[in-house]
């Protein structure tokens, strides 16, 4: 359980205080009244409902010593938010570059800027961000927290995970990297901070929690190709973002900042960092990743209309509805849709193949789909498909193939 206001819950917990003293205050005075009065008539002996009320303002001592235990406890968390911050932020830097346009007056030239963080790569030290913020983009420059700007060059990158991986021409000896961690153990409700440069403002830390998993993102970036196995969260985060990293209450790297639904109130997405760790050694290596499994399908989420409309009763999986030439699919015999339907404002193709498990895992919706190819698969790999086709269950073998190469 987090709490996302703590400041304003301290300065209530502070505020509850004053009445407990009062409390303690009032309940003194009436003992010491009663003593006095016990005093005067009976002499100094203490009578058995004075020792009763002295009782009482012993446990309400207590429990303001209890609360302010827990104020205590409270305020060291928020220091070590504060801590956190102090300990990374030198290794958040703000990327800056040009990006030229081809328009009908000429070309044409504007600037372009994001985040990204410091990590040491068995010994050399690289700097980690998506690959749209440096995506054709020149005279690049990686400016540190301290004012420190150096020239950058892009080692690797790749589209189809939105990463990318710098070097800088300047001495980085003073900055200690950040370390990743995996985000395989990450759960729905984790607490997460994101540090970043929104709208050019360096070293932004904002807060907030894992609110889902295995989310898939359709971006330009990739093509037409999904961006899988997508950590989505409640931090606020802005355009300039992009590329910085998002951690733990650790301070460890869990993901990478990537992308926002535009109009939405806390609606965040991040690149996990079992994706960032898979991939770094090659596109330090080689300036690429080859390793995307590819199905060669097209596809929509079933729901209880279509499933209707189908005549079937599974309501889950994921409806095949086009199987692209050549394609592994097609190699394994797998059907696309045939006839097209109206379902609320859209129209979805049906009479393909529905996908209901990998390997023996359930399969709800594309995003479990395309997530699990992400995170267990590779080209040449067979994956047995569990499908409905014709109101009849069966398994059919599958043997992936690689990804085209995106021009």
């Amino acid at each position: 359980m987090y709490d996302y206001y703590p400041h304003e819950t301290i300065k209530k917990q502070k505020n509850r205080h004053p009445g407990v003293f009062a409390v303690i205050g009032i309940v003194a005075i009436f003992i010491a009244g009663y003593i006095v009065g016990g005093a005067y008539s009976t002499g100094t002996t203490t009578t058995p409902d004075v020792q009763s009320l002295q009782n009482q303002l012993n446990t309400l001592q207590q429990q303001v010593s209890s609360s302010t235990v827990k104020t205590q406890t409270i305020i060291v968390d928020n220091t070590s938010l504060a801590q956190i911050y102090d300990n990374v932020r030198d290794a958040v830097v703000v990327i800056s570059g040009i990006v030229p346009t081809d328009t009908f007056f000429g070309t044409m030239y504007s600037s372009v800027q994001g985040s990204g963080f410091v990590y040491n790569n068995n010994g050399e030290t690289i700097i980690i961000t998506n690959e749209h913020v440096v995506q054709d983009a020149s005279n690049i420059t990686v400016t540190f927290s301290n004012g420190d700007a150096y020239p950058a060059t892009v080692k690797g990158s790749d589209a189809y995970s939105d990463l990318a991986v710098l070097t800088v021409q300047g001495s980085t000896e003073q900055v200690v990297p950040l370390e990743i961690a995996s985000s395989s153990s990450l759960q729905v409700g984790d607490p997460v901070i994101a540090i970043g440069s929104p709208f050019g403002l360096g070293g932004t830390m904002t807060t907030g929690i894992v609110s889902q998993l295995g989310r898939t993102l359709q971006d330009s970036t990739a093509g037409s190709y999904p961006i899988a196995n997508i950590i989505q969260t409640s931090v606020p985060i802005n355009p300039g973002n992009s590329g910085g990293p998002l951690l733990n209450y650790q301070g460890q790297v869990i993901g990478i900042t990537t992308a926002i639904i535009q109009n939405s109130n806390g609606l965040g997405f991040a690149i996990p960092s079992s994706t960032i760790l898979r991939e770094i050694p090659s596109l330090v290596a080689t300036g690429s990743y080859a390793d995307h499994a590819w199905l060669g399908v097209s596809g929509t989420d079933m729901t209880y209309a279509i499933a209707q409309d189908m005549g079937i009763s599974t309501t889950y999986g994921w409806l095949i509805t086009q199987v692209t030439a050549g394609g592994a699919a097609e190699q394994a015999g797998l059907h696309a849709g045939t006839q097209h339907i109206r379902v609320a404002d859209g129209t979805v193709i049906i009479g393909g193949d529905v996908i209901i498990a990998v390997d023996g895992a359930r399969i709800i919706d594309g995003d479990a789909f395309m997530t699990y190819l992400d995170e267990h698969t590779s080209p040449n790999q067979t994956i047995s498909l569990t499908i409905i086709r014709d109101h009849q269950q069966q398994t059919i073998p599958v043997t992936l193939g690689q990804r085209p190469v995106l021009q």
